[in-house]
């Protein structure tokens, strides 16, 4: 706690304030534009702090980090278009929510879960730091492998009402994953002889194409239909909810928020993959699932909760042991670098006044966040009066602008072309979308770390299951895969 005390000592003055609430504001408008992130603006931002004071520079770069992931569920409750990858849950019960009138509610709801997503990783993040990454860096192939099956199981809870068809778009996710270089030997798969795919395909802007895009097309199909807008007038008091929904929502709240800090401390996952197995979790817990996707409260909890959270916990095994969680931590590390600081057990001893002024930003980062998005409430549902032929072309735009900004190939603008077109013809069949992204995520991981787990084991399958951590998540695996087909079974046998 005095380390603590002299970390906010340390950024007590009026420059570094105003650096973390420029960097929030600006990681809000980064987030909430579709095709651009929290990590393109910490690559934007990076090199203007080169100049700054080390911790001038690092304050800047959180604020622009907390705002960035939170900013995404502005376009994904209005706009049913996620603004990062750490916001597509969000989309299945946020935009629903808007449609029918409660655009503020949604955003008030996901604000604030946003906040406490953040501030209870970040007492994770402050206490338990040191013994959670001595844990997670033991972590091997076999352990990775087994976690991302089971997470990939979970697509049962994504598949609505036809699990076949949430099982033909997850494995459809799988497959498009594989495409390009195969991990470990390089070897080009699925490339059809254009160099151009010898990368694969990036998640932005298969994120961009199958959520905003395939939206595009469909409002463009639709364009005859005439929506009432309901979200102009709303009257809501404080965030929209009352203390007996916010207390309702307690289990959903710790479950999410630890959920989020675990997922974010192992590398290489990170927020994309987070908010979407803390809504399948709070689906599979709740008393009334058939209700998750028609617009709730406990979807938008889970996801804002759990996306949020994974700002603590990415920041656990970079500042402990310096491995980076996910690719925005990886931006932090490099600012770490260029300042000169060497991110590990070190620096909690050697430049202690710049990790507690970390944390003291971390939560200082927080309540700005809180109080910026609150007071946009009613700017942000604004966007909603705009004419969709006039709202429509801007942000395939920004799309455009977004996907090639990546990587700087017109490639990666043609690819979200590719996806709409994906996105919009699944949709038109009725097969759901997330299930598509939560294989087309995991596809990698669950590839690569089977590769480097065999190449480990000499090709034994025994360690998988004599692993502690690895056989309890097979268990797990079969026990989940068991309970869908259960599920299944019993659903085919009331429809009869």
């Amino acid at each position: 706690m005095e380390m603590l005390l002299y970390g906010f000592s340390t950024i007590a003055n009026v420059q570094c304030l105003l650096l973390i609430i420029l960097g929030v504001a600006t990681g809000i408008v980064f987030g909430s534009i579709p095709g651009l992130t929290a990590t393109m603006a910490l690559a934007l931002f990076l090199p203007v702090t080169y100049s700054m004071r080390p911790i001038y520079g690092i304050v800047l770069l959180i604020g622009l980090y907390i705002g960035g992931i939170s900013g995404g569920l502005i376009s994904a409750i209005l706009l049913k278009i996620p603004g990062t990858p750490a916001s597509i849950a969000t989309t299945f019960d946020g935009h629903p929510m808007a449609a029918r009138g409660e655009a503020g509610r949604a955003l008030g709801i996901g604000i604030v879960y946003s906040f406490f997503g953040g501030i209870i990783s970040l007492l994770a993040l402050t206490f338990v730091a040191p013994t959670i990454a001595q844990i997670a860096v033991k972590f091997s192939p076999f352990e990775y492998f087994s976690i991302s099956v089971f997470a990939i199981t979970m697509i049962g809870s994504l598949a609505g009402n036809n699990i076949w068809k949430g099982l033909a778009s997850g494995v459809m996710g799988i497959v498009l994953s594989m495409v390009g270089m195969a991990p470990i030997d390089g070897y080009p798969r699925f490339t059809f002889g254009m160099y151009q795919l010898d990368a694969g395909f990036n998640i932005l802007p298969v994120l961009i194409g199958l959520f905003a895009v395939s939206e595009i097309f469909i409002l463009a199909e639709n364009k005859h239909k005439q929506v009432s807008v309901k979200a102009l007038d709303y009257k809501m008091k404080g965030f929209g909810f009352s203390a007996k929904e916010f207390f309702d929502q307690k289990w959903n709240l710790i479950r999410s928020s630890l959920l989020g800090t675990s997922i974010g401390i192992l590398p290489g996952i990170g927020g994309a993959i987070s908010n979407m197995i803390a809504y399948m979790v709070a689906k599979r817990q709740s008393k009334y699932p058939e209700k998750f996707g028609t617009g709730i409260m406990d979807g938008i909890v889970a996801s804002e909760t759990a996306n949020n959270a994974v700002t603590g916990g990415a920041l656990i095994p970079l500042l402990t042991l310096g491995i980076p969680g996910d690719a925005t931590t990886a931006m932090l590390l490099g600012a770490l670098t260029l300042h000169g600081l060497t991110p590990g057990p070190l620096l909690f001893k050697n430049n202690g006044d710049i990790v507690y002024g970390i944390f003291a930003a971390l939560l200082i980062a927080n309540i700005v966040m809180l109080i910026v998005e609150y007071f946009g409430l009613k700017v942000f549902v604004k966007l909603l009066a705009i004419p969709k032929s006039v709202l429509m072309p801007i942000i395939i735009v920004l799309c455009v602008v977004g996907s090639f900004g990546l990587n700087n190939r017109i490639f990666d603008s043609a690819t979200i072309i590719f996806f709409g077109l994906i996105g919009y013809l699944l949709q038109k069949f009725r097969f759901p979308l997330a299930p598509m992204i939560l294989g087309f995520i995991l596809g990698p991981i669950i590839e690569t770390n089977l590769r480097r787990a065999l190449m480990f084991s000499n090709g034994s399958l025994v360690p998988f299951i004599t692993n502690p951590i690895s056989g309890v998540f097979i268990v797990l695996t079969v026990l989940s895969m068991v309970l869908v087909v259960y599920k299944n079974i019993r659903g085919l046998k009331k429809a009869a």
